[in-house]
């Protein structure tokens, strides 16, 4: 299985930068009163948004982030 933590950390990553391309481009749409260009930077920003969310749902999903010594010391007694 694939480290959650590393793949949720590069969800948000690159969710953050679509979510902040997204935003610029909706308000360059706004600025040129382009409602087309507006539109399709609003929709990236909200798929940014939604796999930002998708890597911070990864990291916290991961078992090796919330282990702890007493996790591992109850194995060695059974």
């Amino acid at each position: 299985m694939e480290d959650l933590n590393k793949k949720g950390a590069a969800n948000e990553a690159k969710g953050a930068a679509k979510e902040a391309v997204g935003k610029v481009k909706g308000d360059v749409g706004d600025a040129l009163d382009n409602s087309s260009m507006h539109a399709e930077g609003r929709g990236d920003q909200l798929k940014g948004k939604i796999q930002k969310n998708v890597g911070k749902v990864e990291r916290a999903l991961d078992p090796n982030t919330h282990r702890d010594s007493t996790d591992t010391d109850r194995s060695r007694r059974s």
